[in-house]
């Protein structure tokens, strides 16, 4: 089992156009509903990859609700604690047109601290039967910044393989507890340390700094770009396929998720990462996140490039 830990779940919806036209009447020409929030994707994907998740975290209202549903009918097991605030919508907007993917994001509303504390009641019992944590996402407004970080003392106490994909003082506060790998994105990045990481000199400054303060290892991707690995000594750049992306919304996800898979089937970092690479790709080619077919990643896993270099880069 595979414990997916993330405080904002959420409805999905994708609307496609054939164009879009700002202050006027859009007529979608497809709507598809689903359910994503970031530790949903890692969960889905996972499932799709053979493993076997258990989803945790916050759940309130019809779409709280529509949630758990979808995830029992899909067999992917889950337990949720009850808040008042009804779960959040996520809507893709698809301009096929232009080409453009255009995510509106509802806010998670703050939720009692008491409810991070059940929260973390479920993952002290339920990691018993873990191999493995994937934290993901961002935390709800108020919450208490140390939630990861004690999410990852206990599952390092239980020897798991932990994985997190967080910013901020989530973020922060969390690498000092030491997760094995630490996955944010360049913009989560630049938002955790207020610093412009558009080159590559000035991730790998942050990464060091990341690995320094306890993450024994960093990834940072980078959507379409290549990603730029560091595990305390060496470091890669992942270049991935390229591919006409219908929606890239929750490729990090799925990147996420199957680096989590491959390294619990013993890859070294680099390698895991090529499967990543591919899993993300592959999802860009999907309409609902999390949701692509095995056999496109392993058909893209050949055109993935990774090239060791040097972390001065």
């Amino acid at each position: 089992m595979i414990l997916c830990i993330g405080a904002t779940p959420a409805a999905q919806r994708v609307m496609v156009f054939e164009g879009l036209a700002i202050d006027e009447v859009n007529r979608a020409a497809k709507t598809i509903d689903g359910i994503a929030g970031k530790a949903i994707n890692v969960a889905k994907a996972l499932q799709l990859l053979g493993e076997k998740p258990l989803a945790v975290g916050f759940s309130g209202g019809e779409r709280g609700r529509e949630i758990q549903g979808q995830l029992n009918k899909r067999g992917i097991q889950s337990e949720f604690v009850e808040v008042a605030p009804n779960t959040r919508q996520c809507i893709t907007v698809i301009d096929r047109r232009q080409g453009t993917q255009t995510e509106l994001v509802e806010e998670s509303q703050p939720i009692p601290a008491k409810k991070y504390d059940e929260l973390l009641s479920t993952v002290r019992r339920q990691i018993k039967g873990c191999k493995a944590v994937v934290m993901s996402g961002t935390l709800t407004p108020g919450a208490p910044a140390s939630f990861y970080r004690d999410c990852i003392d206990l599952g390092n106490s239980a020897g798991l393989l932990i994985v997190l994909d967080a910013k901020g003082e989530a973020l922060e506060r969390a690498v000092e507890g030491g997760p094995g790998v630490v996955k944010p994105n360049r913009s989560e990045l630049a938002a955790t340390t207020s610093e412009d990481m558009s080159t590559d000199a000035a991730c790998f400054k942050a990464m060091k700094q990341l690995h320094e303060r306890g993450a024994k290892r960093v990834i940072v991707t980078a959507g379409k770009e290549p990603a730029l690995v560091f595990d305390g000594k060496n470091a890669w750049r992942i270049i991935g396929p390229s591919v006409e992306a219908l929606n890239p919304i929750g490729s990090g996800d799925s990147f996420t998720a199957a680096l989590t898979w491959r390294l619990l089937k013993g890859d070294g970092l680099a390698e895991a990462c090529r499967w990543a690479t591919a899993a993300g790709a592959a999802n860009a080619l999907t309409l609902l996140p999390a949701e692509f077919e095995v056999s496109e990643m392993e058909r893209l896993e050949a055109g993935v490039r990774v090239e060791q270099i040097s972390a001065q880069s």
